[in-house]
């Protein structure tokens, strides 16, 4: 060859994808390639393969293999000639050095990738048991079986068939194989074959008919007795012809093995007998199987042997496998053996794990049969034992949403395809990623990719296991499969006709109501039906968990009727963690959410999980003070006048307080939260917080609504609203009014008549706005707490404040101040006005007795004078003994007499200064603990009311079903709401105890 010739050579070799050119061109130089090395045809094959190197290796020792001039020239014009010969043969040399072998030891096999017919494209079981008919011996067998699964891997590389074309013919090859071995071994045995009927049932990948290249075949054997022999007799014969066809299929010889024959899915595995009659397979797994067991009968399928016997060992396991969902335990079950198989995985192994590490292919079949086996008890559309018609079943049902199916479907067969190619190299049994780069480059050149095999093979591996870790994680770990699992099988997917009888068991008091709206949700034969009647039967036992099932139906179908045509609802309560329960509970609780969420059903998605941890009500976790600001001001900014801005800031805040009120009856629940989220203070803490930021944002939005339409982005006065009461203290409810306060302070050069009208203008129309018309929660400002009272002007400036405080404050307003704290508008002008109040609030030398026994005359009188009448004084979460008032009055006459000297006490939030105040020994831990625990409940119970009842209370309601579900939330269970009444009365009882020695004695 000439040098220039040479040159042009490598750079095509190089072009053409070989790593090692100069070899190449050795090869392509030698006397066996002669004829044809100036065909670009031969070069452009051996350029597609996904090793050039190893396919014209290969090929060179194939040619070299053939007998004789005559055969070697046949196959190198047959190669040139006939391109689907061509693209097989270097495809499998290229793919695979184990095939190679098998075609240098037995070089006429590649005329078996001659054909191109039919079936011979898609062949079956019928043509593989011919390719195998000739085999009378263990080796034989082999070479026949080699010789199959040359034309298989030539089919595969060659993208005639997809994976799972690719996986079935596997499985029909495997089944002619057994076929086979043991018509070889009854032959080896006549008179054990007369003696006994044998049947041999495939399990696992075999079964399922998604069999890979090497893996061991699971099998079970079940064997009867003929006429002529008796039962111990025939399952002597039956196990020595199963043992023999073993060792065929298993056992290496010079043509090397076939597969390992597994028989350890059988009952009591590896310690239980190899075969076993059918009498005694149904009484051990009526007995004694374990859930995995049932699992891995999924994919039984009877595959050789005595057909009859097969298919009736099938018959009679089968319904114990569609109700194996109902043993107890069943789902935590499935769910802790998967995470076993991870922890035994060695660490160093782990992130080359294909199969069984995260990500891997056993999550995608763990999740698919999973799902199956709930709700394939009921639905016999999912009852099959291969994986991606599984899958795809699932999807067609919406078990499974179309997306995630997709996506799914994907990942596993790129993953199976990885699968599938790493072994079909050395023909060996592995799951690991190989790490050398030629390997990574020749299997990613394998699976189509070719700009940077290796890199672009790691990248796209990395994706999908991703996609198949988060999506194995949401439906695997779905809480609403196990509340599915437990129910009975006449539940478990809705039947209209047996649903009355059910809504009368779990209490529904109007069921003819009730059905009317689950045919509504239900009939049809729409995937939305679908989704419902998988739904419904877990939903419907939530709704009874709770004090008016009826109500909860009623607002789930009027939730569903809104958000029906919306793709993500029902998608969402089916797939997204604890979302179908908590909008079970927020809907039966009451009435105050449910009527927030008519007003914006697409609040709907709070209940998920919100930031994909699966985490029970993520979505409902509070929002900060700054985000919700930031929210409702350019909302406001959008809109084109006040009152438009005002309806905007109030969409917000209706979402808002939804999100708070779901939270809180999430939490009250008790289910599944964690240990700050179920304590009843924290839940307290946690309302009046999201309640308090929320009213302050909607004001300072509504604030800058009235600025902008009056004075554009300036106000003549510096403005600010100072929060007082419940507000000051971040301790609103859900039906509290906003006490506020209101101080202005001129612009420089502003004339102060003209600052102070602008200023009352700002409040006017604030109160205007948001007094205007709306089915939401009202959001009334109550200025009642300001100087004089009704009596004095809505607004002052700062000097004016000063000058009032400083002539003609009285004691009581010295306490009001003490939850005094801005909320919106002018930040300097609030720290200022907080800076000329602090003492007042909190006087150098405490309080005289003279002003004492005033705050306890002002205690007592109203006390006297405010109760409503009828009351019950006991139950007044209020002014009732022991009530809100009596401990906050309490702990505001500690804060009025040592806040100067205990700086902890300078808080406007009671339980801080309750806190603070037993620090500082002002009061003993226990007396600090009956307080603390009396206002918490007391103000649970007014949170509670409102929720319920939809609008404020401040004792608890009369109406049975009302009280009952007040009681709920309390965390009674029906019927005792005497106990919740009880309890509340011990508890404030021993608060007014406590009261009556710090308020009214000299513990203070």
């Amino acid at each position: 060859m000439t040098p220039g010739r040479r040159s042009s050579t490598f750079t095509r070799l190089l072009r053409h994808g070989f790593t090692d050119p100069s070899a190449a061109e050795r090869l392509l130089d030698g006397p066996e390639l002669a004829p044809v090395r100036d065909d670009p045809v031969l070069l452009e094959a051996l350029g597609a393969t996904a090793d050039p190197d190893l396919a014209l290796h290969g090929l060179v020792r194939l040619l070299e293999a053939q007998d004789g001039p005559t055969a070697h020239r046949e196959l190198l014009d047959t190669l040139i000639a006939a391109k689907p010969l061509r693209d097989r043969l270097l495809g499998v040399l290229g793919a695979s050095a184990a095939l190679t072998d098998h075609l240098a030891r037995h070089p006429a096999d590649w005329q078996a990738l001659v054909m191109y017919e039919p079936q011979d494209l898609h062949p079956g079981l019928m043509e593989f048991e011919r390719g195998l008919a000739g085999a009378t011996d263990p080796v034989s067998l082999r070479v026949a079986y080699r010789r199959c699964l040359l034309s298989i891997a030539a089919r595969d590389v060659c993208g005639t068939t997809d994976v799972a074309e690719t996986a079935a013919e596997l499985a029909d090859l495997a089944t002619a194989t057994l076929r086979t071995a043991l018509a070889i071994a009854q032959a080896h045995a006549p008179e054990d074959a007369a003696a006994c009927r044998l049947a041999v049932i495939a399990m696992g990948k075999c079964g399922g008919h998604e069999l890979n290249y090497v893996s061991d075949v699971d099998v079970i054997f079940v064997a009867e007795a003929t006429e002529a022999t008796t039962e111990a007799k025939a399952l002597t014969s039956a196990t020595r012809l199963a043992s023999h066809l073993m060792r065929i299929c298993s056992e290496t010889t010079v043509e090397g093995s076939i597969w390992p024959v597994d028989a350890n899915l059988r009952p009591e595995g590896r310690n239980g007998p190899l075969v076993r009659t059918l009498s005694s397979h149904l009484a051990y797994y009526q007995r004694w199987a374990k859930t995995w067991e049932f699992q891995a009968l999924l994919k039984a399928r009877p595959v050789a042997g005595d057909a009859d016997l097969g298919q009736a060992y099938i018959d009679a396991l089968e319904p114990m496998v569609w109700t194996a969902a109902e043993r107890d335990n069943f789902v935590p079950d499935v769910q802790k053996m998967r995470r076993r198989v991870v922890e035994n995985i060695p660490a160093s192994e782990i992130e080359r794990e294909l199969k069984l590490g995260p990500g891997g292919l056993r999550d995608v079949e763990f999740a698919v049969q999973l799902l199956q086996l709930v709700h394939g008890r009921t639905d016999q559309s999912l009852r099959s034992g291969t994986t991606l018609d599984a899958l795809q079943a699932l999807a067609a049902g919406g078990y499974v949403g179309r997306e995630d199916a997709a996506r799914l479907d994907e990942a596993y067969r790129f993953l199976r395809s990885m699968e599938h190619r790493i072994q079909l190299y050395r023909l060996r049994r592995t799951h690991l990623v190989p790490v050398a780069e030629e390997d990574q480059r020749r299997l990613g050149r394998s699976l189509g990719l070719r700009t940077d095999p290796a890199a672009e093979l790691i990248r796209e591996w990395k994706r999908h296991t991703g996609v198949v870790r988060r999506l194995h994680e949401k439906l695997f770990y779905r809480p609403l499969l196990d509340a599915v699992a437990q129910l009975a099988p006449g539940e478990a997917r809705l039947s209209l006709e047996a649903a009355r009888a059910r809504l009368v068991a779990l209490g529904y008091a109007d069921p003819a109501a009730a059905l009317r709206h689950l045919e509504a949700l239900a009939s049809g034969v729409t995937r939305k039906a679908a989704i419902q009647r998988t739904l419904l039967p877990v939903l419907l036992g939530w709704f009874a968990d709770s004090a008016d099932p009826d109500a909860g139906l009623l607002n789930f179908r009027k939730v569903s009727d809104a958000l029906g045509k919306t793709p993500w609802y029902l998608r969402l309560l089916r797939d997204e963690g604890a979302a179908a329960e908590n909008l079970a509970r927020v809907l039966s609780a009451g009435r105050l959410a449910p009527d927030l969420l008519m007003r914006a059903p697409e609040a709907v998605a709070l209940l998920g999980d919100g930031d994909g941890t699966g985490m029970r009500g993520a979505g409902l976790a509070p929002r900060e003070r700054a985000p919700l600001e930031q929210e409702i001001l350019a909302a406001v900014g959008r809109a084109e006048n006040a009152e438009q801005a005002v309806t905007a800031a109030r969409g917000v805040r209706r979402r808002e307080l939804f999100r708070t009120a779901a939270a809180d009856i999430v939490g009250s629940y008790g289910t599944e939260t964690s240990p700050a989220e179920a304590d009843q203070g924290a839940l307290v803490d946690r309302v009046g917080a999201a309640v308090s930021d929320l009213t302050a944002a909607t004001l300072a939005g509504t604030l800058r609504a009235v600025v902008r339409e009056g004075w554009g982005e300036t106000l003549p006065t510096r403005f600010a609203m100072i929060g007082m009461g419940r507000f000051g203290g971040h301790e609103l409810g859900y039906g509290s009014d906003a006490d506020v306060v209101f101080v202005h302070e001129p612009q420089d050069g502003v004339d102060e008549h003209e600052a102070a009208a602008a200023a009352n203008k700002v409040v006017a129309e604030m109160r205007r706005l948001l007094q205007l018309p709306s089915a939401d929660p009202p959001l009334l400002i109550d200025a009642d707490l300001r100087p004089e009272g009704k009596s004095g002007p809505l607004v002052r400036t700062l000097k004016a404040y000063e000058a009032y405080y400083r002539r003609w404050s009285l004691v009581w307003e010295s306490q009001a101040l003490l939850r005094a704290e801005p909320v919106a508008g002018d930040e300097d002008l609030g720290r200022r006005f907080t800076a000329l109040i602090d003492p007042l609030r909190y006087p150098r030398h405490g309080l005289a007795e003279d002003a004492v026994r005033e705050i306890r005359r002002l205690k007592a009188r109203m006390e006297s004078e405010r109760l409503p009448r009828g009351a019950d004084p006991k139950l007044h979460t209020k002014l009732g003994p022991g009530g809100l008032s009596d401990v906050e009055w309490t702990v505001q006459l500690f804060q009025l007499r040592h806040g100067w000297d205990h700086p902890g006490l300078r808080t406007t939030r009671t339980r801080e200064a309750l806190s603070a105040a037993r620090e500082a020994g002002l009061l003993s831990a226990e007396e600090a603990e009956i307080l603390d625990e009396a206002w918490v409940l007391a103000t649970r119970v007014r949170n509670a009311v409102m929720l319920v009842r939809g609008r404020a209370g401040d004792t608890f309601p009369t109406e049975p079903r009302e009280l009952s579900a007040v009681g709920r939330y309390l965390g009674y269970g029906a019927g005792h709401a005497g106990d919740m009444l009880d309890a509340y009365r011990r508890t404030t009882r021993r608060a007014r105890t406590v009261v009556e020695e710090l308020f009214y004695g000299d513990g203070t």
